[in-house]
């Protein structure tokens, strides 16, 4: 059997000691390699007992919540790329815009590199995360080791940041109150679904405990790494 030990520092007085044991945060007990399908119900708060600063703090149901979270945000944003954005109307006249729209132009004023880091962090990366999240969460759920699953996790991670949803709804809010002196302002089911994303894959976000994720991943990476060994 392989054992599996883990050592933490504390933050503030920098104390080394060992990560309590599944056991003790209520998760499933990785002793064995297995997983199983427990539902992570209990908040613990994990201090150091030195200087009681807080090591860990698991949520309760983290991993139902963020997959709860994950699929109404991709229910949101094929609603918010699929349906009408907003309309300008002015003289009787009313021209609608989809979300993909201010690319297209910025793309036909020759912005082709501003056009491709819209697309990427607002439309593309937005959509990478809930997906490579999904697979990932699931892979725990039913305690299935999917092919690539850490690697995946670890990426999603490092590319987070990147998605900046929010700076592009606040550029489309700014330039909603602009236009209001030129022409009326219609708002399309886009841009509530657009808006009430952005608050989702929030939601999501503080929702996901990470370490319910490192868990699950990291007996399994020992015992790869032990079967190679001869």
């Amino acid at each position: 059997m392989t054992h599996i030990t883990s050592i933490i520092a504390c933050h503030d007085c920098d104390l080394l000691q060992k990560n309590p044991p599944p056991s003790a945060l209520c998760l499933p007990s990785l002793g064995s390699h297995t997983v199983t399908s427990a539902r992570w119900t209990t908040a613990v708060v994990i201090e150091c007992p030195r200087c009681g600063a807080i090591l860990r703090r698991t949520q309760k149901n983290s991993l139902d919540r963020t997959i709860a979270w994950l699929i109404a945000g991709l229910i949101l944003y094929f609603v918010a790329v699929s349906f009408p954005f907003l309309a300008l109307q002015s003289h009787g006249i009313a021209n609608e815009t989809a979300l993909i729209s201010g690319i297209i132009i910025l793309y036909k004023h020759k912005m082709a590199s501003m056009a491709a880091v819209v697309l990427a962090t607002c439309l593309i990366l937005p959509l990478y995360t809930m997906i490579s999240l999904l697979y990932i969460l699931l892979s725990i759920k039913l305690n299935r080791y999917l092919p690539g699953v850490s690697r995946l996790f670890a990426w999603t991670l490092r590319l987070r940041p990147w998605g900046m949803m929010e700076v592009y709804l606040l550029a489309i809010l700014i330039s909603m109150v602009k236009l209001t002196k030129l022409a009326r302002i219609i708002p399309g089911p886009a841009l509530y679904s657009f808006i009430a994303l952005t608050f989702v894959l929030a939601a999501a976000s503080i929702s996901l405990d990470n370490h319910v994720a490192w868990d699950f991943f990291k007996p399994r990476q020992v015992l790869t790494s032990a079967k190679g060994k001869p």
